[in-house]
């Protein structure tokens, strides 16, 4: 093989490998795939889009598509709602969706749902199909004083102007189940709940309770109402209960006073007692002092003892009388 033919090859292989280069840092073939569509695309935006590290597909395709469906949206829209972090897709998705359903709906207001975290297409499903939410049991208490539980099914449909910063679904169900227990409550009996459970539906429609959210409520209806417990009887037996108790604590208050008092006055005679030993020792020594002073004689001291004898005979007796009286 000459040095000639061996300068062919590798020409030759010089121009594959630039042209597989050539290939696969520009989308040629994406590039005639838009052509082909109608959509005039240059092949240095697309080269321009690799250098911004934009996928050209993930711009071109969504653009093929809005084209097709008669959308005006430009690559410069795409690609700097692509490097937002949004789905450009999805958005793309969504105008037709709007477009084929008569649904005022710009890119600019997509872009920034798109961008807010919220599903756009399924915003404007939801807006063509309304979904339907259902609350757990929602328990009331009637003016009776019987709980009345009551669930309910909300039919909405996406707002799309408040779509952006409105509240979702939580704040329907919480809305909701506040104006199902208000209207319970104002009830003057549970029974008027339970012939007329569309009244509820009436006053929680009537309260605008989609207002600030991203759903327009089409209605409120109440799909099971059951009764639940005599909260009243219930309020009145633990009233009672407490009131007993209260009653026993004061009652044990009294009778703990009433003994201690009694223990005071049992002291009180003790010490009385005391008093009186006390003073029945001092006798002897006042008799005493008495005989050595000559202020009491020999006689009068017989005729003392003979009083004191006298005095606990008559005491022995009447013990033996009143033993006798008991045994009897």
């Amino acid at each position: 093989m000459g040095p000639d033919q061996i300068i062919s090859l590798v020409i030759i292989g010089i121009i594959i490998i630039a042209i597989a280069v050539l290939f696969t840092f520009i989308p040629v073939m994406l590039w005639i795939s838009a052509l082909a569509a109608g959509v005039k695309v240059s092949i240095f935006t697309l080269v321009g889009m690799r250098l911004r590290r934009v996928v050209p597909a993930r711009v071109i395709n969504p653009l093929i598509k809005a084209h097709k469906a008669g959308i005006n949206v430009n690559t410069n829209q795409l690609e700097s709602h692509y490097l937002a972090g949004g789905n450009v897709d999805r958005v793309v998705n969504a105008l037709i969706a709007a477009q084929r359903a008569n649904i005022e709906l710009s890119f600019e207001r997509a872009a920034a749902i798109d961008l807010a975290g919220r599903d756009v297409l399924q915003a404007v499903q939801m807006s063509v199909n309304p979904k339907v939410i259902e609350t757990p049991f929602i328990a009331g208490i009637a003016m009776d004083g019987i709980e009345v539980k009551a669930k309910a099914r909300i039919t909405v449909r996406a707002n799309i102007d408040r779509l952006v910063g409105g509240a979702g679904e939580d704040t329907v169900i919480a809305r909701v189940g506040e104006g199902v227990v208000s209207t319970i409550g104002s009830s003057e009996a549970h029974t008027a709940v339970l012939e007329n459970p569309d009244s509820i539906s009436h006053n929680v429609l009537n309260r605008g309770l989609d207002a600030g959210t991203a759903f327009e409520i089409l209605s409120i209806d109440i799909a099971d109402v059951d009764i639940g417990k005599n909260i009243g009887a219930i309020l009145q037996t633990d009233q009672a209960e407490a009131d007993k108790n209260i009653a026993q604590a004061k009652a044990e208050e009294r009778r703990a006073m009433a003994v201690a008092q009694e223990q005071e006055m049992v002291a009180r005679v003790q010490e009385m007692r005391a008093k009186v030993v006390e003073a029945e020792a001092d006798v002897p020594l006042a008799l005493a002092e008495a005989l050595r002073s000559g202020n009491m004689g020999v006689m009068d001291y017989m005729n003392y003892k003979n009083i004191d004898a006298d005095t606990d005979m008559r005491d022995s007796i009447g013990k033996l009388s009143e033993d006798d009286s008991d045994d009897e």
